[in-house]
């Protein structure tokens, strides 16, 4: 691999590791229940992540398009293992601050106390529609997507127990696997992006609550974006380094409060990660709950009990109409402080849309954790029906009942039909349907 001109090497094992070839993993769904095989070869600081003896047909496998699992990066799932650390056994507050593709969140939404509620931001559109998109997949309830900058956390008050922030970086830790990090490389790029990441963390800060957790990470090596940040993050605002205490084996350089995955050290790729607690006092908290107690009392849409009942236990939710779209949500005065100052690419639950009379179940339902499977007849369908699914191709179905039916692939959701007897309107998303004409000669086997 040819290096970019004006990079140096910050440690000495990247020398060879660079030049090495990458790992493929995947990280299998924990809200879902999904276990790695007897046999599996797992990360080491995440049981639900395996790695694979090579990069797969993904995009055929309706299991990846079901959320049973999620492609990422074995470095990248630390965040497994820090977010469980620090968050205790009771709810917290967690926020995802530059989260597309949706990789970390989805790590921290398996390892956080169940009913935390967890906000994914991305500043960038097409990629906060792909976050929202894996989000959804995933299938945790009380998640939210926002789209834009950090800035707009100014103004919920400190109303997080955690933050992270895996800030854009110069990318030296993708210099193996992906070219286009090679050819953008520049110290003029380095500098930039220092600049950009403190910026953001002056953003963030003051949402974070006194005694919470930062936890910042880059996907590159230098000291710049990595150690001068930690060192101005200490000095500039009331925290303190945490150490998360890594195990000797798993080969993590540590230096300056920077924990280094160095590519050739472990079977991943670049990444540097830091965390900080929090000191002082803050205000912040109790204006938020003054304008989620506000909002919460408004009048909640009267749905219908029969779509009410498309979750489990719908007492727990609110059920409002956006529009055309039934959402539930369990309400939270932070979410209302949220959704006050961040523009919203989705919330809670989707769980259908309203088409005449008709109230029509929503893919966000079919892949939630709170789907009731007494709400709607299923039926089993094999391989070649799934991919002409998630093609958005007209199904036929044998032996079903007329209106929505669930289809499953292996036992677990795969998405809507409604079945008009001779045929079923295909109810897959327009924007995630696979383009490819491609079909393999068998189906994709990974998890």
């Amino acid at each position: 691999m040819q290096l970019p001109e004006g990079f140096t090497y910050e440690f000495d094992e990247l020398k060879e590791g660079l030049q090495s070839p990458p790992s493929v993993s995947v990280r299998l769904n924990r809200q879902k229940k999904i276990l790695p095989r007897d046999n599996a070869d797992t990360v080491p600081w995440c049981p639900q992540g395996m790695y694979l003896d090579e990069r797969r047909q993904f995009t055929f496998d309706p299991a990846m398009h079901q959320g049973l699992y999620y492609v990422q990066d074995a470095s990248s799932m630390i965040y497994s293992h820090i977010v469980a650390s620090l968050a205790g056994d009771t709810p917290v507050n967690y926020l995802d601050a530059c989260a597309a593709p949706g990789g970390k969140t989805t790590a921290a939404i398996d390892s956080l106390p169940e009913g935390s509620l967890v906000v994914a931001n991305e500043y960038v559109f097409q990629r906060a529609e792909i976050l929202a998109e894996n989000i959804i997949k995933w299938g945790y309830p009380r998640a939210i997507v926002t789209r834009g900058d950090t800035a707009r956390f100014r103004k919920t008050g400190a109303i997080f127990d955690i933050i992270a922030a895996d800030v854009p970086c110069s990318g030296e830790g993708m210099f193996r696997k992906d070219p286009e990090a090679v050819a953008q490389w520049s110290p003029a790029l380095v500098n930039e992006c220092a600049a950009r990441q403190r910026e953001i963390i002056e953003n963030l800060w003051g949402a974070l609550r006194p005694g919470g957790y930062f936890i910042y990470s880059t996907c590159t090596f230098n000291r710049a974006e990595n150690e001068d940040i930690a060192k101005f993050i200490l000095e500039n605002f009331d925290a303190q380094a945490v150490d998360p205490a890594f195990p000797e084996e798993w080969n993590i350089v540590t230096r300056e409060n920077c924990h280094h995955f160095l590519p050739g050290k472990i079977r991943g790729e670049g990444l540097t990660v830091a965390i900080f607690k929090k000191e002082g006092e803050s205000a912040g908290s109790r204006l938020a709950a003054k304008q989620g107690k506000k909002k919460s009392q408004k009048k909640e849409t009267k749905i219908p009990q029969e779509v009410r009942n498309y979750v489990l236990n719908p007492d727990r939710f609110s059920f409002s109409l956006n529009d055309d779209k039934v959402i539930a949500t369990i309400p939270s005065q932070e979410a209302d402080a949220i959704k006050s100052a961040c523009d919203i690419v989705y919330s809670a639950i989707e769980i259908a849309t309203l088409k005449g009379r008709d109230f029509i179940p929503s893919q966000a339902l079919a892949l939630s954790t709170e789907l009731n499977p007494e709400a709607f007849p299923v039926a089993e369908v094999d391989y070649p029906t799934a991919i002409a699914y998630l093609r958005r191709e007209t199904i036929i179905l044998e032996d079903a009942p007329r209106g929505f039916v669930l289809l499953q692939y292996k036992g677990m959701p795969l998405g809507f039909v409604k079945n008009l007897g001779n045929r079923a309107n295909n109810l897959y998303p327009q924007n995630w349907r696979i383009l490819s004409a491609h079909l393999p000669e068998t189906a994709p086997d990974i998890i």
